[in-house]
């Protein structure tokens, strides 16, 4: 098996893992607030982020370089995992998930301004496209529009910002940096929230907050490896395999089916999203490459960027 096969092979099963991740999320979602959920599932990754961040040996204190982006992407990432993680308690699954994969269109623009990106005319035709995507996935004026909704495009937004903060900043800050504030921010934000929203948990359902922060990890973890073998204008369009995973769990937990709207959009919106990871891998499209350096999936709280991760490994092409 080539190197490219195996990185997009070891990216499908990570993006699986994320979808059951999801599933989780869902379920519980119906039961209690996100906030609790994000609290809890942060606690629980406490550990098994202190083992990874101890690779982490580059010296320094925990301050970052860059306060007020750090700021930035922190809050971005605070924001993203709320609503995410509310998104998919209310929205069926494939549908989250199409709007979601917005996020690669609103990084192209975002890296106009903040990373002085060139876009020309195919890929600023591709980004338009992919907003129609949008468009169609929302139907609006033909559907009732929820806050649910609203959640899914500010969780794209969010993690577009954090995305494209981390491009510009990455490199000079330390990757535990990167890694710990949003937890650390994340753990206070939520718990300081938890007093209006908290409902007693049985332990089969503390259980599955568990569950969620080692399927996080343990897909963060694999998309490291699959970026380690595989050239990313390969593994990264493996993340619009969950559109997929989503259908199957969404029939089967939750007698959810795609209708064809969401379909149509979310087919229009993968289609403008892979050509903008096709051009940017052309030697020449793109200075910056902002989509295809974007090698996590949007955050979640307990999510964790891959970059940080490859850097430790001395394999982010972008590791000082």
């Amino acid at each position: 098996m080539s190197a490219n096969a195996k990185g997009a092979l070891i990216a499908l099963v990570a993006f699986g893992v994320f979808a059951s991740h999801d599933v989780i999320v869902k379920f519980l979602g119906g039961q209690y607030s996100p906030v609790q959920i994000v609290f809890f599932s942060v606690l629980l990754s406490f550990p098994l982020a202190t083992l990874m961040m101890m690779r982490d040996s580059k010296p320094g204190t925990l301050l970052p370089v860059h306060p007020w982006w750090m700021a930035l992407r922190t809050g971005a990432a605070v924001i993203t995992g709320i609503s995410a993680f509310y998104a998919f308690s209310v929205l069926p699954l494939a549908q989250t998930y199409s709007i979601l994969f917005a996020a690669p269109l609103l990084i192209t623009i975002l890296a106009i301004p903040v990373l002085g990106e060139t876009v020309r005319i195919r890929r600023g035709l591709a980004v338009i496209v992919g907003l129609i995507g949008v468009f169609v996935v929302l139907r609006p004026g033909s559907t009732e529009l929820t806050l649910g909704h609203l959640a899914a495009l500010t969780a794209a937004m969010g993690g577009s910002v954090a995305s494209i903060v981390v491009r510009k900043i990455g490199a000079d800050e330390r990757p535990v940096i990167l890694l710990l504030y949003p937890m650390v921010a994340n753990f206070l934000i939520m718990g300081a929230a938890l007093y209006w929203v908290y409902k007693p948990m049985p332990i089969e359902h503390l259980g599955l907050l568990a569950v969620i922060s080692a399927l996080s990890w343990t897909g963060g973890r694999l998309i490291v490896s699959a970026y380690s073998v595989g050239e990313a204008a390969i593994v990264a369009p493996m993340q619009y395999s969950q559109i997929l995973w989503a259908s199957a769990y969404g029939l089967l937990f939750f007698d959810e089916t795609v209708d064809l709207n969401t379909a149509l959009g979310a087919g229009i919106i993968i289609a403008s999203g892979l050509y903008i990871v096709l051009r940017e891998s052309r030697s020449g499209a793109s200075r910056t490459t902002p989509v295809l350096r974007t090698r996590s999936r949007a955050e979640t709280g307990t999510s964790f960027r891959i970059g940080p991760f490859l850097r430790m490994r001395g394999t982010h092409p972008n590791g000082k």
